[in-house]
């Protein structure tokens, strides 16, 4: 990954639902997965559809979430690769880590002028 664009991935989790399902991958152990169809299957834990029924109500994958996972994808936060008939998701650890360290950053102080 290029050097990392936090003001991309603060904009991508200005809207609500992206930061829900951001949060909601960050909170898995592992990645998840969804089939074409919108069948879910798990890889080693929770599954797209599990998001998409989190953030939406429905079990069914949805175009809107979709959209979002590639937004959230495309700021740099996680991992959304095809595999076979799959969409495996995931949260990208070195993006938080980033976001942290900016913050990080803005609470110290480097002047003395108050």
């Amino acid at each position: 990954m290029s050097e990392f664009d936090v003001t991309q991935a603060f904009r991508a989790l200005g809207d609500p639902t992206r930061r829900r399902i951001f949060e909601f991958l960050c909170e898995r152990c592992c990645p998840v997965a969804l089939e074409d169809s919108g069948e879910v299957h798990p890889v080693q834990g929770v599954t797209v559809g599990e998001v998409c029924c989190h953030v939406t109500g429905s079990e069914k994958f949805s175009s809107t979430v979709s959209f979002h996972i590639k937004e959230l994808r495309l700021a740099g936060l996680i991992e959304a690769t095809k595999s076979g008939k799959f969409m495996i998701c995931s949260a990208r650890r070195d993006a938080i880590e980033a976001m942290a360290d900016y913050l990080r950053q803005l609470a110290k102080p480097t002047s003395s002028v108050c």
